[in-house]
């Protein structure tokens, strides 16, 4: 991460020792991007990142917020009466008609259950109606009665810029239950309301004048003299085709697309059309760019993500002209730098979360992707579009009203005043922010009143999380109800058999639970001394660990054994599926135990609590360790089982463990599979990718050096590939195409390029 400022230090603080619920906020190119990566690559946390649409889902790299809480779409109503019917196309759900929609399968609900904190992505989006909903869900699934069912939330965003949309035939019926529509307006929020932390260091700009005129802007306090250094900028004739380089931000889409398919059309020369590879599952109302991309030489474009490689050769909003075309080449020119660059193509990935059955953490599984190139037309787009995007040169044409907000979007997406050029005059009328936000705004904590928070709540949550991980009401429960379950089986019952292991397994249970009652009344004790004695908490808890630690371990081990057992019997699936669901919630108790010893030994040792100091290799392995050894044993006693192949008897087998870990790059993550011994097509199978997008990532890895050309080119391709590349100049690969036609492959072509860089 860059420079890591006070406010970014208190956000990670507060996400990973607390569980208190934060707001992160901060003006536009403060990093708010980089810090959300930051905190899902170090927290100890199972985290769900959400967002209100499928782009904004997507390029947080979650899911929406419907999807993932199976919320119908519509307002929602805060009561238990019935919804009122207004018409057709508005429909309002309440508490009990939005129940009937709680009904999920196992894997979602374990993602549920398992979850410890929800990130809202672009949260001046969610409307407050929709996050009560979210509350009410997670209240209802997770049968905990507090705030998302005792899940920390993160929200993140910018409030000055995308407003909530609520049409005004549903803010008639809202307005009864609510203040606002902003997600600060819900009643979740009012009653817990987050802390509030604000990135303040700017990167995107670095000119003092400029940076205080956004302020200004953005704190509805704008002067003559803001408006008189913006007006100087003002030159009605600029000539676009004059001045290449520069983008026209305007207010409407219509205009945005007719600019930029004029100027198109205007080109002479070859059109281009390139197409996504689309593999699985990637609905097309997700798709980030526009399926059908048509370009020719001389275009003006735009990349809408960083450049991933060493290089960072362009940025989100970086404008270039592009210098040739191809079937498979994009060459981009960079004027000012002089420069050209091969534009590749992005990877965008649709996952969804399940927890992975071996250590409980919730990871992602891909469903599908989808890759193209990151490029659009760029001699226009809407002040709408260009949120997240940096620009040089940009022409503000904005000469109809703006909205609020509007003109701080549009502004603070330029580095500095001197790529500024505006159409018409700046005007006072029309660009004024929120009241309710501004308002909102000025609830922001101090450095000093957050230290003190933050203290106060890491204390919280230690006592709250050493408590939980001796809190087993829920668990013996379930062992109970499980015992009584054999009640209605008769002796013939395949499942009557395990039926003394059960009473032996809940009386187990059933057994620590005064005990652990009395040590969380001890911790209560503790805790409530000031200061708390963290040295004697320590070792109270590292005590009462080894007290438990040898029964739920053998209850554990029991449970493994037995399903081990069971999904090799025939005509079993529901008794296999009770035990899973046991399973669940006795291997979370014990990595919960683990845990709870770790995290006092971090906090007494002044450290900071992080998935790196937090997660040990133990916890980790803690059951396919155990499993492994069953299995072992199994093997050489094979009574109970039917005697085939292992792949055979496992007739249940239990859900598949993510596949896609997040915070890889996608060339490392090839890497890995390819040290894994797996062909190109294998590999292009198990990431849901093409081949063509494989190859393309070994270019990199041999540019890099982790991969040589002989690793992934047969000994005659590269002696013809040295002949052909005997006169090449470095840039293009068009020209050796088109002499050598399909004697090579692009994917060839390029590999051995990279061999030579």
């Amino acid at each position: 991460m860059e420079e890591v400022t006070a406010a970014a230090t208190y956000a990670l603080k507060f996400i990973n020792q607390t569980n208190r619920s934060v707001f992160l906020t901060g003006k536009a190119g403060t990093g708010k991007t980089t810090l959300l990566k930051e905190i899902i690559k170090t927290t100890h946390k199972n985290v769900v990142v959400v967002a209100p649409t499928g782009i904004a889902a997507l390029n947080a790299g979650g899911v929406t917020i419907h999807s993932m809480f199976q919320l119908p779409f519509g307002g929602f109503l805060p009561t238990h009466a019935q919804p009122p019917h207004i018409s057709d196309y508005v429909k309002f759900e309440t508490k009990d008609s939005l129940r009937r929609h709680f009904n999920m399968r196992a894997e979602k609900k374990s993602v549920v259950m398992n979850m410890e904190l929800l990130v809202i992505d672009e949260v001046s989006m969610l409307r407050a109606d929709l996050l009560d909903a979210i509350d009410y869900m997670l209240r209802s699934v997770r049968r905990r009665n507090e705030p998302f069912g005792g899940v920390q939330v993160l929200y993140i965003g910018d409030l000055l810029q995308l407003p909530p949309v609520v049409r005004n035939e549903e803010w008639d019926v809202l307005r009864q239950y609510y203040r606002g529509k902003f997600f600060f307006h819900s009643h979740v929020v009012q009653e817990n309301p987050p802390v509030y932390i604000e990135l303040d260091k700017i990167y995107r700009q670095t000119d003092s004048k400029f940076i205080n005129v956004l302020n200004n802007l953005r704190n509805n306090i704008i002067t003559n003299d803001d408006l008189k250094i913006l007006n100087e900028f003002v030159n009605p004739a600029f000539d676009l085709k004059q001045n290449p380089g520069y983008i026209t931000l305007t207010t409407h889409n219509a205009k945005a697309d007719a600019l930029n398919a004029n100027s198109l059309q205007e080109l002479s020369g070859k059109e281009y059309s390139y197409l996504p590879d689309i593999v699985d599952d990637f609905p097309e109302k997700m798709y980030p760019v526009e399926q059908m991309l048509k370009l020719k030489a001389g275009a003006q474009v735009m990349f809408i993500k960083n450049d991933l490689s060493p290089e960072k050769n362009y940025f989100n909003g970086k404008i270039g002209i592009v210098k040739s075309l191809s079937d498979g080449e994009i060459m981009v020119h960079f004027p000012e730098e002089n420069v050209t660059i091969e534009a590749t193509k992005y990877e965008w990935k649709n996952v969804k979360y399940l927890v992975d059955e071996l250590t409980k953490e919730i990871k992602e599984e891909v469903l599908g992707t989808f890759v193209h190139y990151p490029l659009k037309l760029a001699w226009a787009i809407t002040v709408h579009k260009s949120q997240g995007l940096t620009f040089d040169k940009a022409m503000l044409d904005v000469s109809q009203v703006f909205m609020p907000g509007q003109a701080y979007v549009a502004l603070s997406r330029l580095r500095s005043l001197q790529g500024l050029v505006l159409l018409s005059p700046m005007r006072m009328n029309g660009i004024s922010n929120d009241a309710d936000v501004m308002d909102y705004a000025s609830g922001k904590a101090g450095d000093d009143e957050m230290e003190t928070s933050l203290q106060r709540e890491t204390l919280n949550f230690v006592c709250n999380f050493l408590k939980e991980s001796f809190t087993w009401g829920q668990l013996a429960a379930e062992w109970q109800r499980h015992k009584m379950s054999y009640l209605q089986e008769g002796e013939k019952a395949l499942k009557h058999r395990f039926r003394e292991w059960a009473h032996r397994q809940e009386d187990t249970i059933h057994k620590q639970l005064d005990a652990s009652g009395k040590f969380i009344n001890q911790l209560d004790k503790l805790f409530s001394q000031h200061p708390v004695n963290l040295d004697f908490v320590n070792e109270r808890v590292t005590a009462a660990v080894n007290y438990f630690y040898p029964a739920m371990d053998s209850m554990a081990t029991g449970l493994y054994n037995k399903i081990e057992e069971v999904k090799r019997l025939k005509r079993a699936r529901a008794f296999f599926d009770e035990l899973a669901a046991l399973e669940e919630l006795q291997t979370g108790a014990i990595l919960r135990l683990l845990k709870a010893k770790k995290i006092v030994e971090v906090v007494m040792a002044g450290g900071e609590i992080s998935r790196d100091s937090l997660i040990t290799p133990q916890m980790q392995s803690y059951k396919a360790d155990k499993i492994e050894a069953i299995k072992a044993i199994m093997k050489l006693n094979p009574v109970t089982i039917i005697e085939e192949e292992e792949e055979e008897y496992e007739r249940y087998p239990v859900k598949k463990k993510a596949t896609g870990e997040p915070k890889k790059t996608t060339l490392e993550e090839t890497f890995e599979l390819w040290q894994q011994k797996l062909s190109i097509k294998e590999i292009a199978e198990r990431r849901k990718l093409t081949e063509t997008t494989i190859l393309s990532h070994f270019a990199g890895l041999i540019q890099s050096g982790k991969a040589e050309v002989s690793d992934v080119l047969p000994e005659e391709k590269i002696v013809a590939l040295k002949e052909a590349f005997k006169d090449f100049d470095g840039e293009s690969l068009k020209g050796l195409k088109d002499k050598y036609g399909d004697a090579f492959t692009w994917g060839e072509l390029r590999i051995f390029k990279a061999g030579l860089e």
